[in-house]
């Protein structure tokens, strides 16, 4: 029987410790994720505020449309790029948040795979 406590306290802490890797990984990753909205938002109100500027010394209707046109148009790159690189920045941390817990599983599913055969043996022993 204390040989089954010192089990279910190792594999405790493999999973306490499996949380925190994984709780870190998480925080770091959503950290990156912030900074990186923050740095897009930051240089497209500094794009915007160009735009606007320009607009106002735009002297006919059809220079106003075309300064609105390539604004649209590279706002639209912008964010189209953004995210993507945004969705590879959550993949990434999905990924690298589950790493933990998939090694908890694998441990886990390897002793219950070594559990079942002691089992069947000593039924077939019997």
């Amino acid at each position: 029987m204390f040989n089954n406590i010192e089990v279910m306290k190792k594999y405790g802490k493999s999973q306490m410790e499996a949380l925190t890797a994984a709780s870190s990984t998480i925080t770091k990753g959503l950290q990156q994720i912030a900074e990186e909205t923050a740095g897009f938002s930051k240089k497209h109100f500094e794009t915007s505020s160009a735009a606007l500027q320009e607009l106002f010394g735009a002297k006919s209707v059809e220079k106003a449309i075309e300064i609105q046109t390539n604004f649209a148009k590279k706002s639209f790159e912008s964010l189209v790029a953004q995210s993507s690189k945004v969705g590879e920045l959550y993949t990434s941390l999905v990924t690298e948040a589950l790493k933990p817990a998939e090694q908890i599983f694998a441990k886990t599913d390897a002793t219950a795979n070594a559990t079942h055969l002691v089992v069947n043996k000593a039924k077939a022993a019997a």
